[in-house]
């Protein structure tokens, strides 16, 4: 019997709904055997979830907006996300509930506020005064629809157009509506027939703030007096308006059409326009007007002290530039640039030196925001070069097809990938520091490297380094540059199984400590890298063919069975390696005229420059065997201290040894088993008599017996399968329907998929291999999709010399493990339940010729948990991990009776399951396909947490979902964004600290100087009390049923923003200040002395009620 535990039951107890299957977890061991006690340190509490960090570039971005005076940058998107940007390291995510788009975001200039008007008629204000922003105030417009948005300098007044024409004032303060409005019909002439159509621009002359310049579609623009409320001018021009802006000194504006063409409007000339360009249209000799161009979606009017003013805009090409590139124009002086993008242009915005709009510009950048990109122009240098990107907005370059995260790895790591990978920066930048450096890093606790590992669609390979919640690109590597490039579409080979991007990445497996990598491919290939400093040329790229079959002759029992041809023996105790040409037939056709022992892409056989980093060391491919194309690899594994790789496919697994470039073993899954195979399979119908585009591969045909539990998947197993095994792949994995039209060739079906055994999980280890084996021996731990665990054997030559000279030997041990649903990871325990990695060697530069001692002393290491109880005894066990889709088990060795059980889940299935360490201890955590992520002890499997997590799961998360070690997870929430996530309760605890802060005190610039002349004869700009004009005593109050007003949810450090001058007293001492041209620093100083005074007076007032609680009143 085994120890009873209270500890145990009472975890049992508190893991609730799991009670029954803790039960039954107690009843499972086997009367006979005794399983030590191991004791376990993490508990439920060291376990709690949250998101921590967003990456990558805002995807699907709708609006922009930046603080000149915090130099925040702030990007709203379709789906009702926010992010925002400061200096490199600083970035902040936030998302408004209701999810819809972003039409417009105006920052409280230097206030740590932001508005944002959303395409559901809602305004929300902001507080940027704490690390996770939230939202203080909601107003949602109940009878209007909400077009354009405009908040002037200092202002707590928002000005807000609507579709119908009309203009609402809001107070930003209390987000309550004035019942001053502007009509539609009072803006325009009384004689007009027609209706002007949606404001699409509003803004304060910046000499007369009691001016207001409205725009409508149509094409009409009225200068509003607000004192006065009635239209003072009125100007008409014949094509729709798109975007309107202000000449500093108020006298002149700018709007731009929908015809391409930019007019200038002297403010007191209504008649006509004083100029009017067409930018990109082509000057007719006759005098005529320029062709009509595509419309000028913004313009810009920007001034200099010393020069010509800039005109910047976006669109307004011609339209005979068919498959013309989005363009931004410069137009300074005489001088037009056109600045080629690479997507579509969604807002641009220029930075200038001051926040005052009636002062001298100066601009000194353009920010551009396209479709999938972030583009800074620096204006002040000759050809206007473009700002080298800070922020980690790259993920996205070509789409992710499959991502890996590395907690805790060796610390000479990102030094070493930074290092190649500086070598590769692109040259031309802009000489100056990035211009949007507001906010402050928070600070970070976490001290571990992390490093982020990203496969791409177009073959290439990023590494990040991910510490401390920030992100930055190390190295890229390019796998596609060891095969050839087809010229042009005709010219392909018709050798390729998947239409467009062949070198997709499927599968990364990578080694930190000997930093060996290994990719597997969409095309079936597999690429093994090692790092390296120095620079070589391979003359000739090492490289193996591989012919993985599955066959069932037609043979009459299962134990007759007779493999296919191949080199190696089935089951046999000595298989010797083959030589690197794994293929006997070097034609590319067998006898009935089918492709066959062709791969699918063509390796360069021309000399190979490899720079400092990864460098190949042998490329495998599967080849097409009689007709029928390779599948792709469904598993990958590589050991660094064996030289071995393994990889398997729904056909079966081939080991290869890398060291002497040999193919070790190529089996159908099949013949894995030996006679020991569970399942009656039939012969499939002689290949004679099939047509060259049947059914599938060497199908398990109907009659094919499966388990009842398979059966009774309750994701139909189709389903199940399509989730769990990374054979199909969509580069731009966002679909709706979860349905890979793409990948491979016509003659596979899903059903052939489906039915067919493919390995699952690959690893390398050193255990007991058989019941009987008295000690650890190397071994590949092979799992497949039927919920088989089969035991491959390695016996290796002496390290050094011999080990290049002598064959390694594999042979099947025969041990087969049985568990319901597909096999997804394994992993080994000692006997004081430490977790053992596999076996690696140290790396060492290799392309550097080694002294003899240094030979001598490179053996093998194997790093085991170091534990006073693992003294090396003959009696010592281990314990296998091992987790399926539906359930995990733990394994006593060498005995293989089963310790422990856990069903994960009944309904659903494991998409991804990871043995992780988590403090000082080790766990098992689980992402289920029906949004749960769960954690279990080791080796007991107690449930520690179970979260609902993700209401709706896609394929793109589900291939991308991983967990690492400290509580660290992520996924691609998006195609162009990773989020992290936490599992750890004490980095939940630490997260606050280690967020940037957005807002830092900033004194405000000093207002422009009027000067003594403007002043003397009423020059300069006008100001206006808006508050007598707005405020309810004399423009009443707005109808209630026109908006509703929201209380957000801002928190108690929304209050502090509060009192800290975000709203309330604050604003309106500052409106006041402002209008008698006052400083406002010294207020904020002592205002932020006051709240910090306030904040320690509580503080010592909380330590003395700590001090005297448990004393009586008398002992006072």
């Amino acid at each position: 019997m085994r120890k009873f535990n209270i500890r145990k039951v009472l975890d049992g107890l508190t893991a609730g709904s799991s009670s029954a299957s803790q039960q039954q977890q107690q009843q499972q061991h086997p009367t006979g055997s005794r399983e030590p006690e191991i004791q376990e340190t993490l508990q439920s509490e060291h376990f709690q979830l949250c998101k921590t960090v967003r990456h990558g570039f805002p995807y699907q971005p709708s609006a922009l907006a930046f603080d000149p005076v915090q130099k925040i940058l702030a990007v709203g998107t379709q789906t009702g996300a926010l992010r925002l940007f400061g200096r490199p390291g600083v970035e902040c995510y936030c998302q408004h509930d209701s999810g819809a788009a972003v039409i417009q975001l105006q920052f409280l200039i230097n206030e740590g506020a932001l508005v944002s008007a959303l395409a559901d008629d809602t305004l929300h204000l902001w507080n940027l005064r704490q690390k996770r922003p939230a939202i203080l105030h909601s107003l949602k417009f109940c009878r209007e629809r909400v077009t354009f948005c405009h908040l002037p300098f200092q202002s707590k007044w928002l000005y807000v157009g609507t579709e119908r024409g009309n203009i609402h004032i809001v107070n930003v303060e209390s987000f309550t509506l004035s019942g001053y409005v502007i009509m539609w019909n009072k803006a325009i002439e009384l004689s007009s027939k027609s209706h002007p159509g949606p404001v699409v621009h509003i803004s304060d002359n910046p000499m007369d703030e009691g001016k207001l310049l409205i725009g409508f579609e149509s094409g009409t623009v009225v200068l509003w007096d607000l004192k006065s409320k009635k239209a003072d001018y009125r100007y008409t021009y014949d094509e729709a308006i798109h975007s309107v802006a202000w000449h500093h000194e108020g006298k002149q504006f700018i709007c731009s059409h929908s015809d391409g063409t930019l007019t200038i409007w002297n403010v007191r000339s209504p008649t006509k326009p004083v100029q009017t360009i067409t930018p990109h249209g082509k000057q007719l000799k006759d005098g005529k007007k320029p062709e009509p161009c595509k419309p000028i979606l913004k313009v810009e009017f920007k001034t200099t002290r010393s020069g010509e003013p800039f005109i910047i805009l976006s669109g307004g090409l011609s339209y005979d530039t068919v498959g013309r590139r989005p363009c931004l124009t410069v137009m300074h002086g005489k001088s037009t640039a056109v600045l080629e993008m690479d997507y579509s242009i969604v807002d641009f915005l220029t930075l200038c030196e001051t926040p005052y709009p009636n002062d001298f510009q100066e601009p000194y950048a353009v920010v551009v925001l396209l479709e999938k990109d972030l583009v800074l122009i620096d204006l002040a240098q000759n050809g206007y070069p473009i700002f080298e990107n800070p922020y980690p907005l790259s993920i996205h370059e070509s789409p992710v097809t499959c991502c890996e995260y590395f907690a805790d790895c060796p610390v000479d790591l990102i030094p070493a990938l930074y290092s190649v990978g500086a070598r590769q920066k692109r040259q031309g930048y802009s000489k100056k520091e990035w211009p949007i450096n507001g906010g402050n890093w928070g600070l970070g606790a976490q001290s571990y490297p992390e490093i982020i590992i990203t496969g791409h669609a177009d073959g290439s390979v990023k590494f990040w380094d991910a510490s401390a919640i920030t992100l930055q690109v190390l190295y890229k590597l390019k796998t596609s540059k060891v095969f050839e490039k087809s010229r042009n579409k005709d010219d392909r080979p018709n050798t390729d199984i998947v239409d467009e991007d062949p070198y997709a990445i499927q599968i990364i497996s990578w080694c930190p400590e000997s930093r060996m990598l290994c990719i597997a491919g969409v095309s079936a290939h597999v690429i093994i890298y090692r790092f390296s400093k120095q620079e070589v040329i391979t003359e000739v790229i090492p490289m193996l063919e591989v012919r993985l079959l599955y066959e069932i002759n037609d043979v009459e029992s299962p134990e007759g069975e007779q493999p296919p041809p191949l080199p190696t023996p089935v089951g046999g105790s000595n298989p010797q390696p083959i030589p690197p040409q794994s293929h006997p037939s070097t034609s590319s056709s067998s006898s009935d005229g089918l492709r066959d022992n062709v791969p699918c892409l063509k390796v360069k056989n021309s000399p190979l420059k490899q720079s400092p980093g990864y460098q190949t060391e042998l490329v495998i491919q599967l080849v097409w065997v009689s007709g029928e194309p390779p599948q792709q690899i469904t598993s990958l594994a590589v050991n660094s201290s064996y030289g071995l790789v393994v990889f398997g496919n729904c056909n079966g697994i081939a080991m290869v040894d890398y060291l002497q470039k040999a193919v070790l073993l190529n089996l159908g899954t099949i013949e894995l088993y030996g006679s020991n195979d569970p399942y009656r399979r039939e012969p499939r119908s002689p290949r004679k008599s099939r047509q060259p585009s049947g059914a599938g591969l060497c199908d398990i045909s109907e009659g094919t017996v499966v388990p009842e539990d398979r059966c009774k998947s309750p994701t139909s197993a189709k389903m199940s399968r399509k989730l769990s095994l990374p054979t199909d792949l969509k580069p731009d994995l966002d679909v709706k329907d979860n349905s890979f039209s793409r990948s491979r060739s016509s003659s596979v079906t899903s059903i052939d998929k489906e039915s067919r055994e493919a390995i699952s999980a690959l690893h390398f280890c050193e255990t007991f291999t058989r019941k009987a084996d008295l000690s650890p021996s190397p071994c590949l731990w092979v799992g497949t999709t039927l919920g088989t665990v089969l035991v491959i054997a390695l016996n290796l030559p002496p390290a050094g010399e011999q080990r290049l000279l002598q064959p390694v030997i594999v042979s099947p041990s025969g041990t087969i493990l049985r568990l319901k649903g597909a096999i997804l990871r394994m992993a080994f325990l000692d006997t004081t339940g430490c977790l053992i990695p596999p076996a690696y060697e140290p790396w060492r530069e290799h392309n550097v010729p080694e002294e003899k001692d240094e030979k001598e002393k490179l053996k093998k290491r194997r790093p085991v948990s170091v534990s006073p109880s693992s003294s090396q005894e003959i009696s010592e066990n281990q314990y296998a991990v091992i987790c399926s889709e539906k359930q995990a088990k733990v394994i006593s060795l060498p005995t293989q009776n089963c310790a422990y059980k856990q069903n994960i889940t009944d309904t659903s299935f494991v998409l991804r399951g990871d043995i992780v360490a988590l403090n000082n201890s080790i766990c098992l955590a689980c992402f289920c396909a029906n949004g749960h992520i769960m954690a279990f002890s080791l080796p007991s499997l107690r449930p520690l947490l179970d979260v609902y997590y993700l209401p709706l799961t896609n394929m793109r998360i589900a291939r991308t979902f991983c967990f690492t070690n400290n509580g660290q997870a992520l996924y691609l929430v998006s195609p162009t964004e990773i989020q992290r996530l936490t599992y750890s309760q004490e980095t939940c605890e630490n997260l606050q600290e280690m967020l940037g802060e957005l807002f830092t005190p900033v004194e405000t610039p000093e207002a422009p100087n009027r000067g003594f002349f403007k002043g003397l004869f009423g020059g300069g700009a006008q100001s206006l009390d808006r508050e007598e004009l707005f405020g309810e005593s004399s423009s009443g109050k707005a109808s209630r049923s026109l908006a509703q007003h929201i209380p957000g949810p801002g928190g108690i450090e929304g209050v502090k923003g509060a009192a800290s001058g975000v709203v309330g007293e604050l604003a309106r001492a500052r409106l006041a200040l402002d209008e008698r041209g006052q400083k406002l620093g010294d207020l904020e100083e002592r205002t932020a002395a006051m709240l910090s005074s306030a904040e320690s007076f509580s503080k010592h007032a909380h330590e003395m009620m700590l001090k005297y609680k448990d004393k009586k009143w008398y002992q006072f």
